[in-house]
C-alpha cells in the first residue's frame, strides 16, 4: 500500500494589516482577497487553470460578495472552470481553509489548492431593527398619498437606531458574553493581572517592531485607491513608541469598574488577507516547487463558550493524542493572542496538572509554553487580528520563521469564538 499524500505549503502572501478605519477603510474583503491572491500567482508563477478549488476563511461575509471566495478567484484570473467555496470557522477560518484543502486532497478531490483568508472589519454593516425593514416595506408598498404619509408617521427615532454588526460578531449568543468578558473571566481564574498583561502586552510590540523586516519577506504592497499613489508596504499596528507607562493609563474596555482587558492589551481590530499555494507533496514535486513546510497534524476541540480563550489548551491536548506530538517538540509555537489575558491564561492551564487531570482526562498537565519560543514575531496585540485571515497568517508566518532559524516544527494555535479552539502541527520538509 502507497504511503498517504501529505499537503505541503509552497508559498504565502498577505496584504500589510491595517486598523480598521485607517488605510484600508475604503477596500471590501474581496478587494483584500484578490491582492494577496493576485501576488500569490505572480509570485509562484502557477498556472491558476491547474488549480482545483479556491477556499477563503471569512467571517463577516460582504452582502454584495456571497461566497467571497469564489469573488477572489473569478477577479484573481483563475478561470471560472475551477470552484470557490468559503469557510467560517470564526477565528480559526483561515486554518479551516488549510485543514479542508487537506482533506479534500485525502478524498481524492484534488491535488492543488489556492487558500488562505480575508476580513474588511472596516466595513462591518450597520444592522437596522427587523420593525424598521417592515415600516420600509409598507411604504415601498404604498399606493396613495395618504397611506405613504400614515406609514411615514408611524417610524420612530428608535427604528433608525442601527445596532453595530462588529459588536453583535463579537458576542457569543449562547453565553451572552461578549469576548473580551471572557477574557476578564478566565483572566481572573489564573491570576492574570493588569500588570501581566500590560507586560505582555508591551513584549508583543518589541517583538513586532524589531521583526519588522523578517515580516516583510511575507507581505506584498497595496496600492489603496483611488489614486494608487503611494503603497501601504508594512502593518500598521506595531508601535516603537509603545512604553508601559500609557498601556497603564487606558481604561478597561469590557468591565469598567473592576476589569483588566483594555485596548492596549487585546488584539487590533483590523483589515487585511492571506492567500497561501497548498498542494500535494507529489504535485509540487512534479511542478518543480520546494515547499516552505508540512501540515502534519491539526485538531479542532471545543470548550465552555464562556471560556473560549482556552481553546488552545484543549486543542493542543487533543492534536497529542492524534499525533504523538507535545509541546516539547516544538522549536517555535504561536498561540493567537486574542487577549493578553487569553494567551496567559492558556500558559497557566497548559502547566496544571490539576486542570490536565480535570477538563482534558490527563494523567496530568499538558505541559510548558516557553516564552522564548512563543510569538517570537510579536503576536495580534501589535500586528492586528483580521479574523477571517489570521490563520492562515500564522501559518505562513510560522514557517517562514522555521526556515529563517533552520528549524524544524511549529506548532499553530487558536482560540476560536463560541468555545473552540485550533492547533496545526508545521514541519519543513
Amino acid at each position: 500500500m502507497s504511503e498517504p499524500q501529505r499537503l505541503v505549503i509552497v508559498d504565502g502572501v498577505r496584504t500589510p494589516f491595517c486598523k480598521m478605519g485607517s488605510a484600508f477603510a475604503a477596500l471590501g474583503a474581496d478587494e483584500l482577497g484578490f491582492y494577496a491572491t493576485r501576488a500569490l500567482l505572480a509570485k509562484t508563477d502557477l498556472d491558476p487553470s491547474l488549480i482545483h478549488e479556491v477556499i477563503f476563511g471569512c467571517v463577516g461575509q460582504p452582502a454584495d460578495a456571497a461566497n467571497i471566495s469564489r469573488i477572489i478567484a473569478l477577479r484573481a484570473g483563475i478561470p471560472h472552470h475551477v470552484p470557490a467555496i468559503t469557510v467560517h470557522r470564526n477565528c480559526a477560518s483561515g486554518c479551516e481553509a488549510v485543514t479542508q484543502a487537506y482533506e479534500k486532497m485525502c478524498a481524492g478531490r484534488g491535488e492543488v489548492f489556492l487558500v488562505g483568508g480575508t476580513e474588511s472589519m472596516s466595513q462591518y454593516p450597520l444592522i437596522y431593527p427587523y420593525k424598521t425593514a417592515v415600516k420600509l416595506g409598507q411604504l415601498a408598498k404604498a399606493k396613495s398619498l395618504g397611506q405613504k404619509l400614515g406609514t411615514l408617521l408611524s417610524f420612530r427615532p428608535a427604528d433608525f437606531k442601527p445596532r453595530i454588526g462588529l459588536l453583535l460578531g463579537l458576542t457569543d449568543p449562547f453565553c451572552a458574553m461578549n469576548m473580551g468578558q471572557t477574557a476578564e473571566l478566565i483572566g481572573r481564574e489564573s491570576l492574570v493581572t493588569r500588570d501581566m498583561q500590560d507586560e505582555y502586552a508591551l513584549k508583543s510590540h518589541q517583538k513586532a517592531v524589531a521583526a519588522q523586516q523578517r515580516l516583510a519577506e511575507e507581505i506584498e504592497p497595496v496600492f489603496v485607491p483611488p489614486r494608487f499613489t503611494k503603497p501601504v508596504e508594512s502593518d500598521i499596528g506595531p508601535r516603537a513608541e509603545q512604553s508601559i507607562e500609557a498601556l497603564r493609563k487606558l481604561r478597561p474596555v469590557f468591565e469598567k469598574v473592576s476589569g483588566t482587558v483594555t485596548a492596549g492589551n487585546a488584539s487590533q481590530v483590523t483589515d487585511g488577507a492571506v492567500a497561501l499555494l497548498v498542494m500535494s507533496e507529489r504535485k509540487a514535486a512534479e511542478l518543480g516547487y520546494e515547499p516552505l513546510g508540512t501540515l502534519t497534524g491539526y485538531s479542532y476541540a471545543a470548550c465552555d463558550p464562556a471560556r473560549m480563550g482556552l481553546g488552545p489548551v484543549y486543542a493542543i491536548h487533543q492534536a497529542q493524542q492524534q499525533t504523538g506530538l507535545t509541546l516539547d517538540d516544538a522549536d517555535l509555537i504561536e498561540i493567537n493572542e486574542a487577549f493578553a489575558a487569553q494567551v496567559l491564561a492558556c500558559i497557566d492551564k497548559a502547566r496544571s496538572d490539576e486542570f490536565g487531570r480535570r477538563e482534558l482526562d490527563r494523567d496530568g498537565a499538558l505541559g510548558e509554553i516557553p516564552e522564548e519560543k512563543l510569538n517570537v514575531n510579536g503576536g495580534a496585540i501589535a500586528l492586528g487580528h483580521p479574523v477571517g485571515a489570521t490563520g492562515a497568517r500564522l501559518v505562513l508566518t510560522m514557517l517562514k520563521e522555521l526556515k529563517r532559524r533552520n528549524s524544524k516544527r511549529g506548532l499553530v494555535s487558536l482560540c476560536v469564538g463560541g468555545g473552540q479552539g485550533a492547533a496545526l502541527w508545521l514541519e519543513r520538509n
